[in-house]
């Protein structure tokens, strides 16, 4: 399938990682110097967005910011056959206002898509389901959602938890220097942890998970509880509502 890119910022690189491979792509964006770059690193072709560009029989995947739309949509011109837009909180009501094509999907992937591991959440006409699904795929995993509140959430998981991930990791690197581990050593150190924990929730409730490591008394227990008299759990499912709101409210 031949993919048109509309924006070439970090997410639609990230993307680009995980789907040139396997399908045909060109990229078409404002930004010359990102272009230049995207040409010289991957085998994708790459235009300059300027007014009346024809999207007829695209398949096309959004990926400007939000306030963009306006302004980026004014340039196309023509039906494209779909749009997959990973523009959080941008209904498809919108989209259709925007931009013309028979099919319309909403996705929100993440950054791990460059090393084909995004987890990605999709809604959105069902004429296109298993073609959407198949793109998104190619660079990680899936999940189809049934509504757009229910991504509008998702995106405050899957999009926006690698940063919520981020703190956590810093903050564990940032404990064990504290206590006279080498900074090196220390972040060496939870990129393993990190990287051992998937496989483990894969096969494990996190609960059940977490009840396996902690002994009675023991270290686990011991930071368990300092972790929530520091109300971390809290702090953690009031970020998703934030992260949520924020994402419906766009």
């Amino acid at each position: 399938m031949k993919l048109t890119f509309i924006g070439a910022g970090n997410m639609a690189r990230a993307i680009i990682e995980g789907t040139y491979d396997n399908h045909e792509v060109e990229v078409v964006a404002r930004d010359e110097s990102s272009l230049k770059e995207l040409s010289s690193k991957y085998s994708v072709k790459t235009i300059k967005l300027e007014d009346s560009f024809d999207v007829s029989g695209k398949n096309l995947i959004l990926c400007v910011k939000p306030y963009a739309l306006e302004d980026v949509s004014l340039k196309l011109k023509g039906e494209a056959n779909s749009l997959i837009s990973v523009l959080a909180g941008t209904k498809i009501d919108s989209l259709k206002q925007s931009i013309k094509s028979k099919n319309y999907v909403r996705v929100m992937p993440n950054l791990a898509a460059s090393f084909g591991k995004s987890m990605t959440t999709l809604c959105g006409d069902e004429s296109f389901k298993k073609e959407a699904i198949e793109i998104c795929d190619s660079f990680g995993s899936s999940l189809w959602l049934g509504s757009e509140k229910e991504i509008d959430i998702a995106t405050a998981v899957a999009g926006s938890g690698p940063a919520f991930l981020a703190l956590v990791a810093e903050a564990l690197s940032d404990g064990a220097v504290k206590e006279g581990l080498k900074r090196d050593d220390a972040n060496i150190l939870v990129r393993g942890l990190f990287e051992g924990f998937s496989p483990l929730l894969t096969h494990n409730h996190p609960a059940l998970l977490k009840d396996a490591v902690m002994s009675p008394g023991g270290t686990t227990a011991a930071g368990y509880a300092a972790l929530e008299e520091g109300k971390v759990r809290d702090g953690f499912i009031k970020a998703i509502t934030k992260a949520y709101e924020r994402a419906k409210g766009n």
